[in-house]
């Protein structure tokens, strides 16, 4: 009896055991459960998105297969472009259908690579296989009638030809075009050259008052500060004796002599009369008031008399044989004006200093330091160029001829003409004019240098230039679309020397801000001709 109440009790303690084994396995299970119902979902998401990923398939890089030697999507590229080649030298023989059956093979070409890129997976030999066939049938047909290598050379050698005299045509033609653009005055420049006309011719009193500051005491008085503009542009030269005095520290000690030609006089005159310049002096001239200017005394004019250099500047632009590049045809490199800096110690002989502004520049600083920098005995101050190697002596002058080579350096720095400040002293002493003047004759065969006043201007200042930092001109903003706006905005003068003017359309647009800044919009003139 006593044996089977132990294996009862035994039996018991095991059902016990297991009872309680099957409870704590049921709630271990009740909780994990819980808990994967309260996960987040877009951890779920992510999980699922992974698993995805991990079974999809990599897509192919197309690039990489074209470029593969042992792909058929290469193969196809090859042959099609050898096939294109054919077409052109069978329309050249005039054998249209077999033009016909190329063009309709590289077409089903050009559709089986497109259809692979997009969908991602390699040509296979079944896709391919029909249309390599077909166009290596072709292929061999096209060299069967007789288009072989040499002829496909010099046929393509043709056509490279002739679209490079195409391309070369169109170039011309743009530049062309551009440059009318540049030479060509405005509308509403016009408009307002009008109304100012009109308004001197009206109003003689300001005859008077005109007279009376070309006669001011202030014009030569040498403790004051002195600038030159030569210009036939109203705008233009406003924009330069706006910016300069809006940032001068002392206004009323500027003095600026403006030399224009008759056509613009008038209208200069009723502008700078009729407008507030904070005080400071402004004298107006025109170009054709200094009699000794004149061909027995300046090549130049000189030059615009001649038969030959008339006929090279301002004769028919479309004869192709003798014409040279449409920049050098430009009338302007004769204007007079453009000219005037080299006579400046002449048309001011009471002067010791003076800066010379070009009529595309804005001044963002006070200029009045320039007049107290140390030249070292030499005539012009101007910032150098030659940061980079195209603005080297080399790239504006012939050294193939001796006269050049034997008297100046292939590798010495250029210079800006546009901010420059000269010493009237030191100018008179080196005869600079009487070197220029020598250098023009020189040049009369236009064998020394084509185009412009800096080429004449590197010649006459050799050796008389001081470098200024660079700070105090940056130029390029007439076409240039990527100078640092950190180099703008610490300039003293910004330069807009190129065909994109700042008043023109085609001016470039970032730009444009500066030089509006200090126009006077506001001008009831200004507003009629613009909304003319």
């Amino acid at each position: 009896m006593r044996r089977r109440r132990v294996a009862r009790r035994r039996l018991l303690s095991w059902i016990w055991l297991l009872l309680a084994s099957f409870s704590l396995a049921g709630l271990v299970l009740f909780m994990v459960q819980h808990h994967h119902q309260q996960q987040d979902p877009s951890q779920l998401t992510l999980e699922r998105d992974t698993r995805t990923e991990n079974v999809s398939p990599p897509r192919l890089n197309f690039t990489e297969e074209v470029t593969s030697a042992s792909s058929f999507a290469r193969q196809l590229g090859e042959q099609m472009t050898l096939a294109k080649a054919y077409v052109f030298i069978a329309k050249e023989h005039n054998n249209l259908h077999l033009a016909w059956e190329l063009t309709s093979k590289i077409r089903s070409c050009q559709l089986l690579l497109s259809k692979a890129a997009m969908r991602g997976q390699p040509i296979s030999l079944d896709e391919a296989k029909p249309i390599v066939t077909g166009l290596s049938t072709l292929i061999y047909k096209a060299q069967d009638a007789h288009y072989d290598i040499a002829t496909t050379m010099m046929t393509m050698k043709s056509h490279i030809q002739s679209l490079e005299e195409r391309a070369n045509a169109a170039t011309v033609q743009t530049t062309l075009f551009a440059q009318s653009v540049a030479e060509a005055l405005p509308k509403s420049l016009h408009c307002l050259m009008v109304k100012l006309t009109s308004d001197w011719l009206t109003e003689p009193s300001r005859h008077g008052l005109a007279e009376e500051n070309r006669n001011s005491p202030r014009l030569v008085d040498n403790n004051l500060y002195h600038f030159c503009i030569f210009s036939d542009n109203v705008l233009a030269a406003s924009v330069v004796v706006n910016s300069t005095v809006s940032n001068a520290d002392h206004p009323k000690q500027l003095v600026f002599h403006i030399v224009t030609n008759q056509v613009s006089y008038k209208a200069m005159q009723a502008w700078f009369l009729g407008n507030d310049f904070k005080g400071s002096a402004i004298e107006i001239r025109s170009v054709e008031e200094f009699s000794w200017l004149n061909a027995s005394y300046s090549p130049v004019v000189k030059q615009l008399l001649d038969t030959d250099s008339r006929a090279y500047y301002f004769g028919d632009q479309t004869s192709q044989e003798t014409s040279p590049e449409p920049k050098v045809r430009n009338p302007k490199y004769l204007s007079l004006l453009n000219h005037l800096r080299f006579y400046i110690p002449e048309i001011y002989p009471q002067l010791e200093k003076i800066v010379f502004l070009d009529d595309d520049v804005v001044v963002q600083k006070d200029l009045t330091p320039l007049f107290s920098l140390d030249l070292h005995g030499n005539v012009n101050g101007a910032v150098e160029t030659c940061l980079e190697a195209f603005h080297r002596y080399y790239k504006y002058l012939n050294f193939s001829n001796p006269l050049i080579s034997s008297k100046f350096d292939p590798q010495a720095c250029g210079w800006a003409f546009g901010m420059n400040v000269f010493d009237l002293v030191a100018w008179r002493k080196a005869n600079v004019t009487a070197r220029y003047h020598y250098w023009q004759e020189q040049n009369k065969e236009r064998t020394l240098w084509k185009l412009g006043t800096l080429p004449p201007g590197l010649l006459a200042f050799y050796g008389l230039t001081e470098p200024l930092d660079r700070r105090w001109h940056v130029l390029g903003l007439g076409y240039d679309v990527n100078i640092d706006n950190r180099l703008i905005e610490t300039a003293a003068v910004v330069h807009y020397n190129g065909n994109m003017k700042p008043w023109l359309k085609l001016a470039i647009g970032r730009y444009k801000p500066f030089w509006l800044r200090f126009l006077n919009s506001s001008h009831p003139y200004l507003q009629d001709c613009v909304t003319a």
